[in-house]
């Protein structure tokens, strides 16, 4: 049983799929505290001068510190959904399958999100359904986990079963493997080659960006794109 876990992010980039796909069941660590400048409110696309974020503004004021992701609310005084979907329209309308999954993403930004994990997982789950990736979700907000850093890692995974942890590259800094080992999982890190594809400014290729940017570019080939040449853990 391989089970990766992470926290929940806008418009997740390709490696935070490959995990998911190639694991047997995947944790969403949606529990813990927010932290600014991360990937959870914030993701790249691609732009005809390079790239530009897209960043849902959030409330923290007087609760940072102490403010689970599951709990974050939006900040809807500024008109955050007209600038996102612009963004996407003005970049990708010319890309192979930006109309395919238009009206989607057209909803999505019609409506006003209260929570920011809410608007996450409504990401997350269309664009695994359209990169074909079935592997089953489960957010730690519904299981009340126990421990912090790897303590906690290692207990979710035992809730799970698992043999194999894949865990992202950074798990190097803080894990502790004995404790794994001990209780019979094994460590995976994923090191995440990022792929080429055609994207729709042909001048330099810009990797990193959110998933969006595969999917209108390459649609049904996504997934090949997503998987091919990895080295660690093929299902």
């Amino acid at each position: 049983m391989i089970v990766s876990i992470n926290q929940p992010a806008y418009l997740p980039w390709l490696g935070y799929f490959h995990r998911i796909a190639v694991s047997d069941h995947h944790v969403v660590l949606d529990h813990v505290q927010f932290e600014k400048n991360s990937f959870t409110n914030r993701n790249k696309v691609r732009t005809a001068s390079g790239w530009s974020w897209l960043t849902v503004p959030v409330k923290t004021k007087g609760s940072f510190g102490d403010l689970g992701i599951s709990q974050l609310e939006i900040n809807n005084q500024t008109n955050w959904t007209r600038k996102h979907w612009a963004t996407m329209q003005q970049n990708y309308a010319k890309a192979p399958f930006f109309k395919k999954h238009a009206d989607f993403f057209e909803s999505v930004y019609q409506q006003e999100w209260s929570k920011l994990n809410d608007l996450c997982r409504t990401l997350t789950d269309y664009l695994l359904m359209a990169f074909d990736i079935k592997t089953p979700l489960s957010y730690s907000s519904a299981l009340n986990p126990v421990g912090a850093k790897d303590d906690l890692v290692l207990n979710l995974c035992q809730e799970y079963e698992a043999t194999t942890y894949l865990s992202g590259s950074l798990g190097r800094q803080y894990l502790d493997e004995g404790k794994f080992k001990q209780a019979g999982i094994e460590i995976v890190y994923q090191d995440y080659h990022h792929p080429s594809y055609p994207q729709v400014y042909d001048d330099a290729f810009e990797p990193y960006m959110g998933a969006i940017d595969l999917l209108f570019n390459c649609g049904s080939e996504s997934l090949r794109v997503l998987l091919e040449d990895q080295e660690v853990l093929a299902k």
